[in-house]
């Protein structure tokens, strides 16, 4: 079996993509929610419904998109034409989801709604198509997983700019001008910078990638398609510990903005001078630090599966995640340099398993084309992009909720109640998800052995072809 190896410029190439996608992902994942109670002008028990109906919604589009992406076919291949059709839309549409009209109540709620809906359904449109373009890429297990490497390296370090850069700019861009602080024009120039960067990043990724996987057999029926994901067991366990994964990680980051502002005392950690202005928030440096140990985490990725198998290292991420979440429930308030601890250890357990699984799901597609005889790379990899949606979903609407349910008040303190509750956001809940998480991953059936097997058989028969 020959692989062709991918060059440095391609692995960078297609991690501009996700550094483009992560950016607004952070910027939804962290801030949006606070964005609509704190400055547009909602409460959190609406923005929670609005967050589950819209989300399901963009959820069940995705199969949809990645059934159009597979039939498809263009002289740029089928998945590549999506970067540079939908990379406008995508940033125009950031943009508007963090405008702020003058409507009323009622009239903003409907906005946020229509907005919202509109961005998720553009952000599946350029997502699951560059998710299963690294199914095409290459038919090599190992170079798949060094593909993930690279993206989730690049998608730490665009939720890095995000989080280092997304609250300054707010701030610089609101106190612009001789008028008083005007936040929700802040926060709109901000996210303009992040989507003229965006579109660059999809630029890059369009140009220096490549297609060349091809299918078996060319031409499938979507009957076929969906009988096949239907039978395909490794799709459905990844689906569900996708989604588990997803709810852990943002039921953490939507709560965190809460943590900080309503119950840690003091915010003031460090002064940085930019451009004139002082961002001085501990914050900020929690968020960062998450980051940077992602990072460590998608670096740890290739040295422990190599060792232990994706499968094993998956477990041992998520067991650990749930041990250090559920410890940090009882960190005290001040001890500022343990939260900061708990944060970079969580973190790189996260880290280290988003690589792993993209990567498994380019071999629950070669799986699935193995069994059948017939490949449908967009539409299992729509089960990446399904899984971060209904995961965001689950987490995103349960913030708002669990908000309520605790009596959160937006711009007051809050009750011990409140504050309690919000402490659980960040330990006991994300605890949840991650032993889920352990528990699909427990029957995940593909392992090293069986996917050397698959890809040789795969490369035999596709070699006849020829």
């Amino acid at each position: 079996m020959i692989i062709e190896k991918l060059s440095l410029k391609e692995k960078i190439g297609y991690g501009f993509g996700d550094a483009a996608s992560s950016m607004f992902w952070k910027l939804f994942s962290m801030y949006l929610m606070f964005f609509y109670t704190d400055i547009f002008g909602i409460s959190a028990v609406v923005v929670g419904t609005m967050f589950l109906v819209t989300r399901i919604w963009d959820a069940a589009f995705d199969p949809f998109v990645g059934i159009l992406a597979d039939r498809t076919e263009t002289k740029w291949g089928k998945f590549r034409p999506y970067l540079i059709w939908m990379m406008i839309p995508f940033g125009i549409m950031g943009v508007i989801t963090f405008t702020t009209p003058d409507i009323g109540t009622t009239g903003k709620i409907i906005y946020a709604y229509i907005t919202y809906s509109i961005m998720m359904m553009v952000y599946s449109l350029i997502n699951v198509p560059y998710a299963s373009l690294m199914g095409v890429m290459s038919s090599d297990g190992k170079e798949r997983t060094s593909l993930a490497t690279f993206r989730f390296i690049f998608a730490f370090g665009g939720s890095l700019l995000v989080l280092a850069l997304a609250k300054p700019l707010a701030d610089i861009f609101s106190n612009m001008g001789s008028g008083p602080v005007n936040l929700k024009v802040g926060w709109q120039m901000a996210t303009v910078v992040f989507a003229v960067v965006a579109i660059v990043f999809f630029w890059f990724t369009f140009s220096w990638t490549r297609e060349r996987v091809k299918p078996i057999t060319e031409k499938t029926s979507l009957r076929h398609d969906l009988k096949d994901l239907w039978v395909n067991r490794p799709w459905f366990i990844l689906l569900g510990a996708g989604i588990a994964s997803i709810f852990f990680n943002s039921i953490r980051d939507g709560a965190a903005m809460y943590y900080f502002t309503y119950y840690i005392p003091k915010q003031e950690a460090f002064q940085i001078n930019l451009f004139g202005h002082i961002v001085d928030s501990i914050s900020s440096f929690y968020f960062v630090l998450g980051q940077a140990a992602n990072i460590v985490g998608v670096v740890l990725a290739i040295p422990v599966s190599n060792w232990i198998g994706k499968k094993g290292t998956f477990l041992t991420a998520m067991l650990f995640a749930t041990i250090f979440s559920i410890y940090f429930y009882f960190i005290d308030r001040n001890n500022t340099t343990l939260i900061f601890v708990m944060q970079f250890l969580i973190s790189i357990c996260a880290g280290i398993t988003f690589p792993l699984i993209w990567s498994m799901y380019a071999d629950a597609a070669d799986y699935s084309e193995w069994k059948t005889k017939r490949r449908a790379t967009g539409l299992v990899f729509s089960a990446s992009s399904m899984s971060q949606k209904f995961g965001w979903t689950i987490g995103g609407a349960m913030v708002g909720w669990l908000l309520g349910y605790y009596g959160f008040q937006a711009n007051v303190e809050q009750t011990e109640t409140a504050q309690n509750g919000i402490r659980m956001m960040l330990s006991f809940y994300p605890a949840i998800g991650t032993l889920m998480g352990v528990g699909f991953m427990m029957i995940y059936p593909l392992n090293e052995k069986m996917m050397v097997k698959i890809s040789s058989e795969l490369a035999s028969w596709r070699g006849k072809k020829d």
